[in-house]
């Protein structure tokens, strides 16, 4: 592991950040100053500062039920930052984003392996929304958006809708477009007054109360790893 990368593991810095004390002569690897693009073996015994620094291989996995005006950020000086609202012990991030003004499912976890696995699009793995919006949905516009929509200069891939209610639907979507739902329905001449995420893979949001979080269960993780192909990572 990159000395970059196991600083902004153990907590201590990002990435960036380990870079410039590097450069500035503050990490040692077994004793020795460590230069850019030095890697951390296991054994290898890492100080900072005089401190000696450790990753922890005690691997959460939480899904929060994030409200409306907590920020998908792990930027501590960001009000309603999400690290600070869940107060975890340990140093967690989330996994993708989910816009300030939007709540549902939000995955937070400390696993740096598993995130890039879970967002990587050409894996298809479901995101499922619930959308509200300011006019009566018609047959042309669920046509639309399941069968794409130019935004972004792009045109968003085929997905699956389905009508809930005169101006409510669900949206299966397997892209990460920036604010990709509400660009859609902005395409179309609509307006989105309400949208929650209630699912990732297999990991559904169901009676988890408003600004809870939970771990995950060791079936949903199992069966998570399982369509990942995915095992946790010793140090």
């Amino acid at each position: 592991m990159r000395i970059n990368k196991f600083m902004s593991e153990s907590g201590k810095s990002s990435r960036r950040g380990a870079d410039k004390l590097v450069e500035e002569g503050r990490i040692t690897i077994n004793g020795e100053l460590a230069v850019m693009g030095s890697k951390v073996e296991p054994g290898d015994v890492v100080f900072f500062d005089g401190e000696e620094v450790s990753i922890s291989t005690d691997y959460v996995y939480l899904v929060l039920n994030k409200p409306i005006g907590i920020t998908s950020t792990t930027e501590r000086h960001i009000k309603g930052n999400v690290v600070d609202y869940v107060n975890h012990e340990q140093r967690i991030f989330h996994i993708g984003r989910l816009d300030k003004d939007s709540e549902g499912l939000l995955l937070l976890t400390n696993d740096g392996d598993i995130v890039n696995e879970i967002l990587r699009e050409e894996n298809g793995h479901d995101k499922e929304y619930i959308v509200s919006v300011d006019r009566l949905i018609s047959e042309d516009f669920l046509y639309d958006m399941a069968n794409g929509v130019e935004i972004l200069d792009t045109v968003t891939k085929p997905c699956k809708v389905e009508q809930l209610s005169d101006f409510a639907f669900k949206i299966t979507l397997q892209q990460g477009l920036n604010r990709q739902i509400r660009r859609m329905c902005n395409a179309l001449g609509y307006s989105v007054y309400g949208l929650q995420r209630i699912r990732i893979m297999n990991i559904h949001l169901e009676n988890l109360p408003l600004g809870q979080w939970r771990e995950l269960t060791t079936d949903e993780r199992q069966e998570m790893f399982r369509l990942l192909d995915y095992s946790p990572k010793s140090w």
